[in-house]
């Protein structure tokens, strides 16, 4: 489901930041940062871990809508971006850090449920929300899209998660070259290592306390834009 910009106005000063993947890691860290300057639309599976960061948000004195999603149901998403137009008109930032890990294998022997998963949630989730938020960003002053990218897929054994990231970062850099004369911007950023569950599922011996905080991450991911 896809929306003509000509019929978005922004209908608040609110500034909206649309956070796919907020439950946990890069994502909630990013949330948190983000409020107050930031109304907080909150995505992920996790029901728990969003009325959590809402506790952690509200300390700030920032506000969240929760919405507990599965960004591969298309339909939900779509309703999702049709109330966020319908409430606030835009969205200033869409921060997505929703992934799939699967898990690491040898090329011949990737499991075909694991390759298809994280097709549907790295690929296609992606390419099936970026048309529906777009219009969204095109109603905002600034509108701005982040996206991030992840060298370590290049390596051994990464052949389920490095293919779909591959994709996602190909979708996201043509998105990016075809908007640099339109009014959305379109960011890459490339975080250090953080002790996130979807590292520690790489690097299960890591010593994570020699990694950057996601808090730490998010704020210089923040400082660049």
């Amino acid at each position: 489901m896809t929306f003509d910009a000509r019929e978005f106005r922004p209908r608040a000063m609110t500034k909206i930041a649309l956070i796919t993947g907020a439950s946990r890691g890069l994502g909630a860290a990013l949330a948190e940062a983000l409020a107050p300057e930031y109304h907080i639309v909150a995505v992920a599976k996790t029901v728990g871990a969003l009325e959590e960061l809402d506790d952690r948000i509200q300390s700030k004195n920032g506000s969240a809508t929760l919405a507990p999603m599965d960004i591969t149901k298309s339909d939900a998403m779509a309703q999702l971006c049709r109330g966020i137009y319908d409430r606030w008109g835009k969205v200033d930032l869409w921060a997505h850090t929703a992934i799939h890990a699967a898990p690491l294998a040898p090329a011949n022997h990737i499991d075909a449920k694991d390759m298809a998963k994280s097709i549907e949630v790295n690929v296609t989730a992606t390419a099936t929300l970026i048309p529906m938020v777009a219009p969204l960003l095109d109603a905002a002053e600034n509108g701005t899209a982040l996206f991030f990218d992840d060298p370590q897929y290049h390596g051994k054994f990464f052949g389920s998660y490095g293919a779909s990231k591959a994709a996602q970062m190909a979708l996201a850099r043509s998105w990016q070259a075809e908007t640099e004369k339109s009014g959305i911007t379109v960011k890459i950023e490339t975080p250090v290592p953080m002790p996130t569950a979807l590292r520690a599922r790489f690097y299960p011996g890591e010593d994570r306390g020699k990694l950057m905080s996601t808090s730490e991450a998010a704020a210089q991911i923040l400082n660049s834009l």
